[in-house]
C-alpha cells in the first residue's frame, strides 16, 4: 500500500513516516518546507516539495496513492489569530484542494485538533460528543474541514477518519516557534534560561507523545473504520506549571519561569476522553509524561 503523507517533513508528519516505513509502506511525502525540515524526510520515502495549495493532480495520479495522511497545516494558534485569511487559505483552502484531488483513495485520514476544536469545555474530559464551540481562527479552520470531509463522503463515498489529537509533543517539536510548549521550555532550560509562561501557569493541556500519536494514523489507515472522528491523547490534565516542574526535576536545575500575559483565544482547561479510540482503533497511549520528556530531552542533547 502507497500513503501520501502531507507534512511529511513536519513534526509529527515525519515520525508518521519513519513507523509508516518501518512497517512496510510505501510513503510518497508532500511539503513545502516553509515550518518542515528536509532532514527530517525518511530518506526510503518518495519526497515532492509542494505546497497542499498546488496543483496536485498530477502527483497523486503518477503515485497511484491508496490511502493519505493529511497533517500538512498552518498549526499555531497565535498565527491564526493574527492572521485568520492566512490560517484559512492553507487549513481550509489547500485541505478541499488534496480532498477533491483524493476522492478515489482507499481512506483519507485527517490530522484535526482535540485541543482547538471543542473550545472551552463544559465538562472534562471531552468526549467526541462535546459541543464543538472553538475561541481561535485555528480551531474554526480544523473543525471545517472535518464537515468538508463529511459532505465529501455523503456526496462521494469518501472514506475518512478525523483524529483529533491533544498536544503532541516530543522529538523535532520547534524549541524555538511560539507553540509547543514542551520543548521550547526543555530547550530554554537546557541553555539555562528562564522559560516564559503565558498566564498564571495553573491551564491544562492533554500532552500525548509524538510516538504514540504516529501509532494512532497507522491504526487509522488499517483499522475498518470511516465517517469518523476520534480524540487522540491521554484522558489526563497536565497543567504547564507541572510541565515546567517536571523538565526541571529531571535537569535538576534551579531557574524559576516568568509570568506573562495569557494568550487570547486559548482554552484555559482541556482533556480528552480516549474511550472510543481505544474500543474502535484498538489504540491507547503508552508513553508517560516523565518518559517523553526524557525522550525529548535527550534528543535535544544529541
Amino acid at each position: 500500500m502507497k500513503v501520501l503523507v502531507t507534512g511529511g517533513a513536519g513534526f509529527i508528519g515525519s515520525n508518521t513516516v519513519d513507523l509508516l516505513i518501518s512497517e512496510g509502506y510505501e510513503v510518497v511525502v508532500i511539503d513545502d518546507l516553509s515550518t518542515g525540515k528536509k532532514e527530517y524526510i525518511n530518506r526510503e520515502a518518495i519526497f515532492y516539495r509542494a505546497s497542499i495549495l498546488d496543483e496536485l493532480n498530477d502527483i497523486i495520479k503518477k503515485e497511484e496513492i491508496d490511502c493519505v495522511l493529511h497533517m500538512g497545516a498552518q498549526v499555531q494558534v497565535r498565527k491564526s489569530l493574527e492572521d485568520p485569511v492566512f490560517d484559512s487559505q492553507v487549513n481550509i483552502l489547500g485541505s478541499i484542494n488534496l480532498i477533491e484531488n483524493c476522492l478515489d483513495v482507499e481512506k483519507f485520514v485527517y490530522a484535526s485538533s482535540g485541543g482547538a476544536i471543542y473550545g472551552e469545555p463544559e465538562y472534562l474530559p471531552v468526549d467526541e460528543e462535546h459541543p464543538v464551540k472553538p475561541l481561535s481562527p485555528y480551531g474554526v479552520s480544523k473543525f471545517a474541514v472535518e464537515n468538508y470531509l463529511h459532505s465529501f463522503s455523503k456526496t462521494y463515498g469518501l472514506k475518512y477518519v478525523s483524529l483529533r489529537y491533544g498536544n503532541v509533543y516530543g522529538p523535532r517539536q520547534d524549541p524555538y516557534g511560539e507553540a509547543g510548549v514542551v520543548a521550547i521550555f526543555a530547550k530554554r532550560m537546557l541553555d539555562g534560561n528562564r522559560p516564559k509562561i503565558n498566564g498564571d501557569g495553573n491551564q491544562t493541556r492533554d500532552f500525548v507523545y509524538v510516538k504514540d500519536v504516529a501509532k494512532a494514523n497507522l491504526m487509522a489507515i488499517e483499522k475498518k473504520v470511516s465517517s469518523q472522528a476520534f480524540n487522540i491523547g491521554t484522558g489526563r490534565e497536565t497543567s504547564v506549571n507541572e510541565i515546567f516542574n517536571t523538565i526541571r526535576s529531571i535537569l535538576g536545575k534551579n531557574i524559576t519561569p516568568i509570568y506573562g500575559p495569557p494568550i487570547k483565544g486559548e482554552v484555559y482547561r482541556i482533556c480528552l476522553d480516549i474511550k472510543k479510540a481505544k474500543k474502535k482503533l484498538g489504540w491507547r497511549p503508552e508513553i508517560g509524561l516523565e518518559n517523553g520528556i526524557r525522550e525529548l530531552l535527550e534528543y535535544l542533547t544529541s
